[in-house]
């Protein structure tokens, strides 16, 4: 692995960190507060952080000068997939099988950052990558 490609995958996991914390955060007021079931609580709190994560990422980790609408549509078409499934799984697993919804989040949460990074780097933003004003204003340096 390149050091860029390192740093990339660094940078990644680093906004995929604060994303978890905003998720976790949105989680825990909804699922402490509301008093609904796991899968609105989870889904209100996984968009959240999906909006949040693909800003930074787009911006800073691929550095993507590519079409927002096109590149938000691709990222889109993941949690199409990924969304139904986490949700029907860990709704199963929490209110189902009991297990505690705080673990059965952080299951979810390490899921998505594996899959979501590989699906970004390869799918989404794969012929982009630091096209953007940031990653050409460094390429002069």
């Amino acid at each position: 692995m390149s050091r860029k490609e390192l740093m990339r995958s660094l940078k990644f996991f680093l906004f995929s960190i604060s994303a978890g914390i905003i998720e976790i955060i949105a989680f825990s007021i909804l699922n402490e507060l509301t008093g609904w079931s796991y899968w609105p609580c989870y889904l209100i709190a996984l968009v959240l952080s999906v909006l949040w994560n693909f800003t930074l990422n787009r911006r800073y980790t691929f550095q993507s000068a590519n079409n927002v609408p096109l590149a938000m549509a691709q990222v889109l078409g993941f949690y199409c997939v990924f969304t139904p499934a986490s949700t029907l799984l860990g709704n199963y697993l929490a209110d189902t099988l009991l297990w505690n919804e705080y673990l059965v989040t952080a299951m979810n949460m390490a899921a998505n950052f594996i899959l979501e990074y590989l699906y970004d780097r390869f799918v989404v933003f794969r012929k982009s990558l630091d096209t953007n004003s940031i990653a050409k204003k460094h390429a002069v340096q």
